[in-house]
């Protein structure tokens, strides 16, 4: 069983880097979180999505995608709920800062808070889950194990590689932290900027079709 050639793993590793250097909401989101509430928000925001990354593995290796896939209904209902959800974020980003001056000092968004939004951004994109539908059957061997469980073993090591790739950048992102919190006004138009990506991401799922 997960009888593999050496070429096989490179070809997958290639492309699972490739994939998880690419920016995104999920992405920005981390990136955000951890630039202005620290390491700890970034980590969170990591596993959130990480979480619903692997949730999408699992729904394509047990074939539940597949009706996202091929339901215009399903696919536009969660599409549109991402897009809600997505423009949501950006307009508390760029409004926070403005809300936030004459108020005390904002506390860091608890950690659990962090981290479902994390889940949710990537979740209610029914493009992910038609990505992996698409992505992960082309590394089942025939003859190599039941193609549920290749499906899992992939994907799981999709979601370890985006960890250990991830994890600088957050530790990066997190030495900006306190330039920020010293400097009221680069916080502001940071958050600004990234509410301003937020919705563009929003808009972006919104044009987007099925196929």
């Amino acid at each position: 069983m997960f009888d593999y050639t050496l070429m096989h793993w490179i070809t997958f590793f290639s492309a699972v880097v490739f994939l998880e250097l690419s920016p995104g909401a999920d992405m920005a989101f981390m990136l955000g979180q951890t630039v202005r509430n620290g390491r700890l928000a970034g980590f969170a925001a990591l596993f959130g999505s990480l979480a619903a990354t692997y949730f999408h593995v699992a729904m394509a290796a047990i074939g539940l995608s597949a009706v996202v896939a091929t339901s215009a209904l399903t696919f536009t209902l969660i599409k549109w709920a991402g897009v809600v959800y997505l423009v949501w974020l950006g307009y508390n980003a760029i409004f926070s800062s403005d809300r936030s001056e004459t108020t005390t000092e904002a506390k860091p968004p608890k950690t659990s808070s962090v981290f479902l939004q994390g889940a949710l951004i990537s979740a209610l994109n029914p493009k992910v889950a038609i990505f992996f539908l698409a992505f992960l059957p082309q590394f089942v061997v025939e003859g190599a194990g039941p193609i549920s469980l290749q499906l899992l073993l992939h994907g799981t090591l999709l979601v370890v590689v985006g960890l250990i790739l991830q994890t600088p950048l957050i530790l990066m992102g997190s030495r900006i932290t306190s330039m920020l919190r010293s400097n009221q006004s680069i916080g502001r138009w940071f958050d600004r900027c990234l509410g301003a990506l937020y919705v563009s991401l929003g808009i972006r799922l919104a044009i987007s079709k099925m196929d």
